[in-house]
């Protein structure tokens, strides 16, 4: 029989990405690209039976660090496991081009600080074959991936290329400086970046404790990069800010999109000091979007929180005198003495007196009635008597011994899960809010970061069954626009047009989803980095087949062996058939 198709999905129920109703329909494939939509005669040379799934567009991530991990894996995991089939790296200003062989070591400390990759990993990682940004595209592009995977200049980098030391610490640029970055961005685009991305906020520090390089940035550096970008005439700008000024600091940002007429996305979230405050950045994102402009707040899908065990980063005890006894022996040796009555009553009793200097403990890691335990089907949405304090009250006990039993189960893996933005009134109420919000695009999950912390690479899942099917503590969302936001919204945000719907003509970047029963699993800890370093990894079942370039990529969560993904150069256009549409 002839094969007319490369790939035919047959009897699925189609969610398309555009926002409209899901219907039944098949999809045919052909050359990496979508051709046909709706009752398909012809044969495919392999066909999936979608009987009962939905079948979406690819997801496309737009807020990654997969900057280094790029560079020596073909495997973007985990994000690829959650469906995502477009990530977008080079977020929050940090990365590794340009960069000069002296400034190594910087970039590296940088990005070790702002987004836990330790030092070993990537010291020993980073192939360093290219100088300039065209070069470390080109390097990429030598490269095959499960993702298509955008780049982006970040400022840290740019500004350590072109200032040196007075760039690492942070003196004021001079015109020829900012000549000279801008130059420099303009090339970066028109090699193919999809944009520049800067960070104006006190977490971002490196390894040493220093603030990030673009943190006091002025507004004349910021304009004449972005200008850069717009005699390029393309490419979007990223920020994360504190808003420590609050309105005045967007006024800064907006002057910044005025003058040069690229779109810009920023980071937005609840924070605890005043947990109304993201209402007044959508409202003046409103009323520049009134005014004609581009701009997008980034949304976390789910509370932002760290992860505390005995074998990540940090735990509730890692700073006291009486835990650092023992936190270089292997985790098995830990559990043991950890499990001995007399060194548990020393821990606790020390613990619980505070006996280590306050100013070492941070505030986050003792914040018990944030702090809830991460079972094995988690749950991010807890209630208030789930917390590490309601259960201590409960028992008659301290909030202490409730973390060191929870850390202790699974021969010493068990986790906790600390909240610290998106959930300071104890529920998703506020995210669902700017999740709805016209403006607003899913983002921040920092795939390929934070690998002893964070693990939100999943937040595509989180999207697909808390939002659209488990929520019981508020209204949901429903399916059609949750696939459209994480699809067609977030792709056409960063400009990539030629994805993120199922119609002809566009990529075929496709996922069929048992949706009635995708569940995300509980992280767990692999030692896959380079140098045998530690990562935090999060898988999900569901995702029957993500298919990349027409080519599937994964069935049932595993790799089929095919990476059909590549660099992307710069922004995509939509099929010229539909582009008018």
């Amino acid at each position: 029989m002839e094969r007319t198709y490369d790939l035919v999905i047959r009897g699925g129920r189609v969610v398309d990405g555009s926002g409209r109703a899901a219907f039944a329909a098949d999809v045919a494939v052909k050359d990496g690209r979508i051709v046909q939509v709706g009752q398909v005669s012809g044969a495919g040379a392999e066909e999936i039976d979608a009987s009962g799934k939905i079948v979406t567009p690819g997801f496309v991530d737009i807020h990654t660090h997969y900057d280094g991990q790029a560079t020596w894996d073909g495997r973007m995991q985990p994000s690829s496991w959650h469906g995502v089939t477009t990530v977008v790296m080079g977020n929050c200003g940090v990365g590794f081009a340009p960069c000069r062989p002296q400034d190594h070591d910087n970039l590296v400390r940088l990005m070790e600080g702002v987004e836990d990759i330790p030092f070993p990993v990537l010291s020993q990682g980073l192939p360093w074959n290219w100088e300039t940004y065209p070069e470390y595209l080109d390097a990429l592009s030598q490269r095959a991936f499960d993702v298509d995977i955008g780049s982006q200049v970040p400022h840290a980098a740019l500004r350590v290329y072109v200032m040196g030391e007075r760039g690492v610490n942070r003196e004021p640029a001079t015109a020829a400086d900012i000549e000279a970055m801008a130059e420099l961005a303009k090339g970066a685009v028109e090699a193919g970046a999809l944009g520049f991305t800067t960070s104006r906020t006190l977490n971002h520090r490196d390894s040493r404790g220093n603030p990030t390089p673009t943190l006091t940035a002025g507004e004349d550096e910021l304009t004449g990069i972005a200008m850069g970008l717009a005699e390029a005439g393309k490419g979007v700008l990223q920020f994360v800010s504190d808003f420590a000024t609050g309105v005045d600091e967007f006024a800064m940002l907006r002057r910044v999109v005025e003058a040069s007429g690229r779109p810009m996305s920023f980071s937005l979230a609840q924070g605890g000091a005043n947990p109304k405050g993201y209402r007044m950045l959508l409202g003046a994102m409103e009323n520049a979007v009134d005014a004609g402009l581009d701009i997008k707040a980034q949304v976390a899908a789910r509370p932002v929180g760290v992860l505390l065990g005995l074998e990540l980063t940090m735990n509730p005890f890692s700073r006291h005198p009486v835990y650092k006894e023992i936190s270089h022996l292997p985790l098995a040796e830990r559990v043991a003495r950890l499990r001995d009555p007399a060194f548990r009553a020393r821990l606790l009793a020390d613990a619980e007196l505070g006996s280590g200097p306050k100013g070492a403990v941070p505030v986050m890691i003792e914040t018990w009635n944030k702090m809830y335990r991460m079972s094995g089907r988690p749950d991010y949405e807890p209630t208030a008597d789930t917390t590490l304090e309601a259960l201590a009250a409960a028992r008659g006990c301290s909030p202490q011994e409730i973390a060191l039993d929870h850390m202790l189960t699974d021969e010493g893996r068990g986790m906790l899960y600390m909240t610290f933005l998106n959930y300071t009134e104890g529920s998703l109420d506020a995210v669902r809010e700017m999740l709805d919000h016209p403006n607003t695009v899913p983002g921040l999950s920092d795939g390929g970061a934070h690998v002893g912390t964070i693990c939100d690479g999943s937040f595509p899942t989180s999207m697909l069954t808390h939002w659209t099917r488990d929520r019981t503590r508020g209204p949901t969302l429903p399916l059609e626009t949750v696939i459209r936001m994480q699809t067609h919204d977030t792709a056409a945000a960063v400009g990539l047009n030629d994805r993120g719907l199922i119609a002809p003509g566009y990529r075929a970047d496709i996922n069929v989803i048992d949706h009635e029963h995708l569940t995300l699993h509980a992280p767990e800890v692999v030692y896959d980095l380079p140098s045998g370093g530690r990562r935090l990894i999060q898988r999900a079942s569901g995702y029957e087949a993500t298919i990349v370039a027409g080519q599937i990529t994964y069935r049932n969560g595993e790799p089929t062996g095919v990476l059909p993904g590549r660099l992307l150069r710069g922004a995509q256009a939509a099929p010229v058939a539909l582009a008018a549409e």
